[in-house]
């Protein structure tokens, strides 16, 4: 959580707002803590939660001391090597984990843990991060893919259908390795990828029929299909927008419809779910969770229209609007807890104390 919020303090500088920078490089570091320090160590909290294996909690553990070390100004050196060496730990517990059970959802995580060592590897070596960027994305967004690939199991799909799926991944993978080669073919490759990817979740995911049902099920469909789209627009940017993956307007819109747009709507669809088993807590369901997706898509769009119409305001504005609505979705969230508690401790009292 001090990831995320230094992480979001630090996204506002690198805007332009005039705020305090408590810490020295503090906006330098911002994609590395949003990435490493809040969803990396994230996602290897939930990884090692599932596996129940002790030793995989080094993982976040050295992931969250790196952006510590990354927050209070410390060497680049040390901050980078613990998020890799936290990585080496995530790539690590999913080899025990394919060598359980060899699965293709199992595989794409895997991958995309091996994306994420790449490129804090690469980083740890002194690459700009424009051309780290990439793989870390990649990190990310195959976790998601793979981890919606496997509730996919429920639909029974075809092979045709998941041949579809490995090849979109294939598309991606290629462009990271060509990125060695040629840059802007690099981000036009991985953006045919996100492209397909995008379209294959917007068609065979299982939220296309989830959408219709009422409650919670309800609301993380709209996540996850208010997700795919931004993937699908985040992989014709990369296509259209290529030589321009350095830095600038462009650049903004093409990291953060994937971030942003993807990302971060998938943790307010996931978040209901993953909290309850990861923290042992209840979430109260509540409408106004609405609120705070519906703000993250709009602040989004105006951010975009910002950056390509040169409106520095939009984009200003934009960017904090989104910011907000993480905030405010987090808010809305303890609040569900407080309610969940609440009524499962009314719940207890009521079944040892029964009413005549």
């Amino acid at each position: 959580m001090l990831g995320l919020f230094t992480g979001l303090w630090a996204g506002l500088l690198r805007l332009g707002w005039p705020l305090s920078d408590p810490f020295p490089a503090l906006a330098a570091n911002h994609g590395s803590l949003m990435i490493s320090a809040f969803l990396g160590a994230l996602i290897s909290l939930e990884r090692a939660a599932a596996t129940q294996k002790r030793w995989a909690y080094v993982a976040p553990l050295l992931a969250a001391l790196g952006g510590l070390s990354l927050i209070v100004g410390g060497p680049l050196t040390i901050g980078a090597g613990m998020i890799a060496a936290g990585s080496i730990v995530l790539v690590a517990l999913f080899v025990v984990m394919l060598r359980r059970q060899l699965s293709p959802p199992h595989a794409v995580m895997a991958i995309g843990a091996a994306f994420w060592l790449a490129g804090n590897l690469l980083w740890w070596l002194g690459w700009p991060l424009f051309r780290i960027a990439p793989w870390w994305l990649g990190f990310l967004v195959f976790t998601v893919a793979g981890e919606r690939l496997e509730l996919g199991r429920l639909m029974q799909h075809r092979n045709s259908v998941g041949a579809i799926f490995g090849f979109a991944t294939v598309i991606f993978s290629a462009g990271l390795l060509v990125g060695f080669i040629d840059s802007t073919l690099s981000i036009r490759v991985c953006g045919a990828g996100l492209l397909a990817l995008g379209a294959w979740l917007l068609r065979f995911d299982i939220a296309r029929h989830t959408i219709r049902k009422t409650g919670l099920t309800r609301f993380v469909a709209a996540c996850l299909m208010a997700g795919f789209v931004w993937l699908l627009i985040a992989g014709i940017l990369w296509l259209s927008y290529a030589p321009q993956f350095v830095a600038g307007p462009a650049y903004d819109a093409m990291l953060h419809s994937v971030l942003i747009g993807f990302v971060i709507s998938m943790i307010f669809g996931h978040a209901p779910i993953i909290l309850p088993a990861l923290l042992r807590i209840e979430i109260h369901y509540t409408r106004w969770f609405y609120l705070p997706l519906a703000l993250l898509h709009a602040a989004l769009i105006a951010r975009l229209w910002g950056d390509f119409s040169a409106n520095f305001q939009a984009r200003l504005w934009g960017g904090m609007l989104n910011e907000v609505a993480i905030l405010l979705f987090a808010a809305i969230a303890v609040i569900a807890v407080t309610r969940g508690n609440s009524a499962r401790h009314k719940k207890k009292r009521d079944i040892k104390n029964p009413g005549f």
